[in-house]
Formats: structure tokens, sequence, C-alpha cells
């Protein structure tokens, strides 16, 4: 045999054995990808429904429609982003079962086409929701902001409505006064003892430190973040962002709790000879 036949026989042995070792590692890395995919699938890993909010309104015509003021920033923290929590309070709302509800840009564009640069008065509140079309609007501020260890959010907001259209289950409709905005005056608050009050109102201090809060926490988060990953649901306490996401929903849920019980009284005083 010649030098270069052996050279060639040489070759031909050598690209062989190593299409043969990359056969055999393709095929043990196939292997592996099934068994990974088999065990995931056998592992089962339960998925949790997050909680979900619902209305208290008659729907069967439509669902109701909000819309979002933008946030007043009073926590005494210069760098608070109020678009960016106002946009959480949006994305709560929209989440409530039964409730659709305007994006924040939609609420600042009929704002400026009215040259309204806040609710000052009933009237412009009225003028603001006949112009949107909406049958509430959620307006507030942003009472307290900390993003550090542990986060601290305070959240105060009332629900206005435009007469009768928040009432579908009840009797009586809200009274154009109770439009009146002025979230850091005492007759912000529904048991005080001046006349002018918003359908309802929550005023929300979160602070990352309360075990309540921390409880509260953990609920949101229950279907919404991976159990198993390296923070699980206290992902929420280490990120001032997801924090402000939480008490966006947290503050909602407390005010539909009003909006329950007062659409239930209304229907109980209907119902009353």
């Amino acid at each position: 045999m010649t030098t270069e036949q052996t050279m060639l026989n040489s070759g031909l042995t050598w690209r062989a054995f190593a299409r043969s070792r990359i056969e055999a590692g393709l095929f043990l890395l196939a292997a592996l990808v099934i068994v990974q995919f088999v065990a995931g699938c056998s592992s089962g890993q339960k998925l949790t429904v997050p909680q979900v909010l619902m209305a208290p309104y008659d729907t069967s015509k439509g669902d109701v429609l909000w819309a979002v003021v933008p946030l007043r920033n009073e926590s005494g923290f210069s760098q608070v982003d109020a678009y960016q929590v106002s946009d959480k309070i949006v994305a709560a709302a929209a989440q409530v079962r039964g409730i659709r509800c305007l994006p924040l840009n939609r609420t600042i564009s009929a704002m400026r086409s009215l040259e309204i640069q806040d609710l000052e008065n009933p009237d412009m509140a009225q003028k603001l929701a006949a112009a949107m079309g909406v049958d509430g609007i959620i307006v507030g501020s942003i009472t307290a902001y900390d993003p550090y260890n542990p986060p601290k959010l305070g959240l105060a907001l009332a629900l206005y409505s435009r007469p009768g259209l928040l009432d579908k289950q009840g009797s009586a409709t809200i009274d154009t006064r109770k439009l009146t905005y002025q979230p850091t005056d005492y007759h912000y608050f529904t048991r005080s003892s001046f006349k002018d009050a918003p359908a309802s109102v929550v005023s929300e201090f979160m602070d990352g430190k309360n075990h309540q809060v921390q409880m509260d926490v953990q609920r949101y988060a229950s279907g919404r973040t991976e159990a198993t990953s390296a923070l699980a649901w206290r992902r929420y306490l280490a990120s001032m962002d997801l924090f402000c996401e939480f008490g966006a929903w947290q503050s909602v849920d407390r005010l539909l709790n009003h909006e329950w019980l007062r659409v239930a009284r209304m229907s109980a005083e209907m119902k009353q000879p």
C-alpha cells in the first residue's frame, strides 16, 4: 500500500470516528432533553389562579367604564413618578371583572383639551366625566413613598360617579356635590361631619415590614409569581415598582369593598316600603 493510500484510509477512519462521536453526543443530548421534559411533566407543578376582583354593579348591559385622574404627589418624596403609579391604578382597575378602565393618556388628553389642570369643583368633574363618557372617575394622591428596604407606600383614592350611573341596583343617585375633590381635607373621609364626600374613598398606608402587609403581598403574589423562585412572593417587597403594583391592587380592592357595601345598602333601602 502506498503512502498516499495509507493517508487516505487514515483520514476516512478519523472522519468516521468523529462522525460517530458527534452522533452519539447528539443522541445523548436528545435523551437528556426528553428525560427532563418528562420529569417536568410528571412533577406536575400546580398552577394557582390569582385572586380576581369583582365589581358590584349591574353589568347586564355592558361593563362599567372608569377613568383615573393622575395622582397628586403629596408624599414629600420628590422623585416619585406619579404617572407611573397612576398607570398601576389603571392596570389594577382594568383587572376588575365588570369594569373597564381607560388608559391614563386618554384622561390626560381630555383634561388638556378641556383646559382642566385639576378637579377643583363638581362642575369640572362632571364636565370631564361627560367628555370622556365614563361612569366613574378615580382621583387621589400619593401620601407616602419610600423605596428603601422595606418599601412604604401610601395611597388615598376616591371614586366619583356621574349621577345614577353607578347606582343601577339602588334607588337614589349620587349628589353632584359629592364630586368635590379635596383629598387632604377632613371631608375627604366618608365618616367625617362634612356633607361633601365622594361615593367611596379609601386611604391606605402599606409598610413592607408590617406582617399584615406581608400577608396581603403573599395573597396577591399567589398565582402571579413562581413559588419555587429565589424570592418567591418576597420579590414584591424587593422592588418598589412591584410593591407599587401590589399597592395599587390593594387600594382598588379596598375601594371595591366600600362600593359593595354602598350598593348593598342602597338596594336594601330600595326594598323598604
